[in-house]
């Protein structure tokens, strides 16, 4: 980030490139300033996951509470749900009927500024319906 606010314009005209945070806004540190630096990883990364964690399905152990966090995780990443979120779902709370693909009603959302949770409809976009079906009817 000094290097993007300080000598953009020197590095550009040194090396002829405009230097960029790899991070967006939204996942960028926040607080301390020696906090490490977060890249997300790649959707080829993601895909990889998921990939092999969806392979080990059918030879682990315990397969309700695995595919259970399998689900929760899959969420998390195709629709943006947080950790908690996910955590509060209940049945009741998938609303097929709402839009295309249908949504999630998550009613311990995130608050703001001490504001308590906020509720929110969330759309299962990104294959996230086909994710929570598979888990509502197979599982």
């Amino acid at each position: 980030m000094f290097l993007e606010l300080r000598h953009k314009v020197e590095i550009h005209r040194m090396a002829g490139r405009v230097v960029e945070c790899p991070i967006d806004e939204m996942n960028r540190p926040r607080g301390a300033k020696d906090a490490q630096l977060r890249i997300p990883p790649s959707e080829p990364e993601i895909g990889t996951l998921f990939t092999g964690w969806g392979g080990e399905l059918a030879t682990c152990r315990k397969f309700a509470p695995t595919a259970r966090n399998y689900t929760a995780s899959k969420l998390m990443s195709q629709v943006g749900l947080r950790v908690s979120e996910a955590c509060g779902l209940d049945l009741d709370d998938t609303k097929w009927d709402l839009g295309r693909f249908g949504k999630l009603h998550v009613r311990h959302g995130k608050g703001a500024r001490g504001s308590g949770p906020r509720e929110r409809m969330v759309p299962l976009i990104n294959g996230a319906d086909r994710t929570l079906r598979w888990f509502i009817e197979d599982v």
